[in-house]
């Protein structure tokens, strides 16, 4: 759907409008003079022929002509007809600012009405039960809340809730926005599809998303794309971890790889950022915006401070999260003992002492040297600026930012400051840091994790458009489950080695099917209704003589799973290999490949990769190469290095397996590995 004309109207009508205080018609007026909106408003309400100067009609089919943006304020029930009237007339797009819908129970069948009639005109609609659109850039708030002008700047916003984009306006922590946009229960427009539009808009350096709900996985994964090709930062923070689909939740892969953990890979792979908290997506999204923030070419991270605490608090919180802290030249080194006083121990993080305390020159030579070091390639300043400073003392912390400040403009390393603590230093700081292209962040810990954030490497479009395309042959309907020895069927035949087996329905035909079988054998029960056969005593392992063979045989077919099921005789898989789980699974907000350590440790250790499909061998291969037991299939801890790549060429197929045979999910549990190739012992799978 085309957005324009809601993010940048040239008009605006206001359905609803009203001059009762407290009501959404009259907070959008108020808005929209407060903002400076320049282009004509208009008023639709049939009991007043004007409003504040402001001049009203009876139906938006009166209207000079069709408004560019429509504000709905009025009760739900009405919604849907306007939104028709809105779109009848040709006007570009709604903003439903009124409750009532899908948020209640009484209202879902209003939400559905009001969707049907917007797609059915190809009408785009914000919310409802959202707090709008502002464009800081383009003097526009269409807002159920009242604002305040703020200047305009490159950081945008889509939220799902209105409170947090509320909140987010009003902290005060010298952010320049350009848009944001409260979606409400995005009847119609998706926030993939809000992000789309915004990163195709002019002065846009990076985008915050609250986000509630996964959303279309194929749109988000275009607009995405749009961002990487673009540099647009993007910042997601989640609320509420989804359970997983029913149709994984007979296997593994639903506890391994939930909603969730599927919808963050899809973001990590995007190379955007993950926050666990409004703090840090608006930290995240402030930096990600800033240009100068970017390292480039090879090096690591300095810290620059003036206390062992903090220094120390910074190592740990870099360790903490991967950010190497490389050890500064011996020409940066003996340039720094020159400057520093001699309680100064030279280092990185480097602790210059509060002795040269606000000593402008001297300061900015420091950070200067230390940020040029050829070792690095980001250099972070943490400085503390305490509110309601005594007048005779202000004047010192001014100095020694400015020193700061202009160390960080000479240095080479792209530059970050931060406070230790985030309410030590606000949005009049940002601002005049911002000047000189400073990123600055509030808290430590916060700042550390921007650093690694910034040296994320970009990431490519095309592969995201691929998963995209993936995404947009859409998540099946889970159908019947195929019995193990239907699942191996299919692997087999795709490639995938599984072990040489044969079906049985009594002990006698387990006698004649073990002929020219080698020994030990695995016998288990198989059928489409069986997925998890060691919770039900359904498998006996190690089986060498025939009289184990008919008694096992025997057992499991007295169990009361046994009806309609069927035996399944199996050579054993070679001692000492690792095992492995592979899945695929449609049901979450893109299709992805789950690839972890395996076997009866599966949920225990939950040591997985997720990967979006597409998955080719070298995805997965680097996959591994992430997981926490990766040393295992490396050689370590006394194990056997095995086939990476067999595992790899396996793993790659069960991905595209599950596509041509359009299943909603296929796991194999364990894929053993060893130094000569692969074996899916076990497999489920369902269409």
């Amino acid at each position: 759907m085309e957005l324009d004309r809601l993010l940048e109207p040239r008009s605006i009508a206001v359905v609803g409008a009203t001059d009762r205080p407290s009501a959404y018609g009259d907070i959008i007026l108020r808005n929209l003079e407060r903002i400076g909106f320049d282009g004509p408003v208009w008023g639709v309400n049939p009991r007043r022929d004007e409003i504040r100067d402001i001049p009203c009609f009876a139906s938006l089919a009166e209207l000079p002509e069709p408004a560019d943006a429509v504000a709905v304020a009025v009760p739900a029930a009405h919604v849907p007809s306007t939104v028709e009237s809105a779109a009848d007339t040709g006007c570009g797009g709604a903003i439903v600012i009124s409750a009532g819908f899908g948020e209640i129970e009484g209202g879902r069948e209003l939400e559905r009405e009001l969707r049907e009639t917007a797609l059915e005109r190809a009408f785009p609609v914000c919310g409802p039960n959202g707090n709008g659109i502002i464009s800081f850039a383009n003097n526009t708030a269409i807002w159920g809340d009242a604002i305040q002008p703020l200047p305009a700047g490159p950081v945008a916003m889509i939220s799902q809730s209105g409170n947090v984009a509320v909140n987010a306006l009003n902290s005060r922590r010298g952010i320049n926005f350009h848009t944001v946009i409260s979606t409400g229960n995005g009847a119609v427009c998706d926030p993939a599809d809000w992000l789309l539009a915004l990163c195709e808009r002019a002065g846009v350096g990076s985008v915050a998303m609250f986000l509630e709900s996964d959303g279309d996985g194929q749109r988000l994964a275009e607009a995405l794309a749009c961002c990487a090709e673009r540099r647009i930062g993007v910042a997601v923070l989640k609320a509420g971890a989804s359970e997983a689909g029913a149709a994984a939740g007979a296997a593994h892969t639903g506890a391994l790889a939930g909603d969730e953990r599927v919808f963050r890979a899809l973001i990590e792979e995007a190379g955007a950022s993950w926050a666990r908290n409004p703090h840090e997506l608006l930290e995240l999204a402030r930096v990600l915006a800033e240009p100068r923030a970017r390292p480039h070419g090879n090096g690591g991270l300095a810290i620059l401070t003036c206390s062992g605490g903090d220094s120390g608090i910074a190592a740990d919180e870099a360790d903490c999260m991967g950010v190497e802290l490389p050890a500064l030249a011996e020409s940066t080194r003996a340039k720094l003992r020159g400057l520093l006083p001699d309680a100064a121990t030279v280092a990185n993080p480097l602790d210059y002492t509060s002795l040269i305390w606000a000593q402008t020159a001297l300061l900015a030579e420091i950070v200067e040297i230390a940020g040029s070091d050829p070792h690095v390639n980001q250099v972070l300043v943490i400085h503390d600026t305490p509110q309601d400073l005594p007048a005779d003392s202000e004047a010192s912390w001014i100095a020694h930012r400015a020193g700061i400040a202009e160390g960080l403009d000479r240095a080479d390393a792209a530059p970050l400051m931060a406070s230790t603590l985030p309410e030590l230093t606000d949005g009049e700081i940002a601002q005049e840091l911002g000047a000189h292209g400073i990123a600055s962040v509030g808290g430590v810990s916060t700042a550390i994790l921007c650093a690694r954030e910034l040296r994320r490497p970009p990431a490519d479009p095309e592969r995201l458009r691929e998963i995209a395309a993936r995404a947009a042959t859409g998540r099946p309907e889970p159908g019947l489950w195929l019995s193990e020895s239907g699942a191996k069927g299919l692997l087999h035949a795709a490639g995938v080695p599984v072990p040489e087996g044969r079906r049985a329905r009594s002990a006698e035909e387990c006698v004649r099917a073990a002929k020219g079988l080698e020994r030990p054998l695995a016998l288990k029960l198989t059928g489409p209704t069986i997925q998890h056969k060691s919770d039900i005593g359904a498998i006996a392992l190690g089986i060498k003589a025939e009289s184990d063979l008919v008694r096992e045989a025997v057992r499991i077919l007295s169990l009361p799973e046994a009806v309609g099921a069927e035996l399944l005789l199996e050579e054993m898989a070679p001692p000492g290999g690792i095992e492995l789980i592979v899945a695929a699974r449609t049901d979450a907000v893109v299709p992805a490949l789950v690839i972890g350590i395996g076997g009866i440790w599966t949920e225990a250790l939950d040591d997985v990769a997720v990967i979006p499909l597409p998955a080719s061998p070298a995805h997965v291969e680097s996959a591994l190469a992430g997981l926490r037991g990766a040393a295992l299939l490396q050689g370590g801890r006394g194990t056997a290095e095995v086939d990476i790549a067999a595992i790899a060429i396996a793993a790659s197929r069960i991905g595209e397996l599950m596509r041509e045979e359009g299943l909603s999910l296929i796991e194999v549990n364990p894929l053993i590995a060893g130094p000569d190739g692969v074996l899916a012992a076990d497999a489920v799978a369902r269409r």
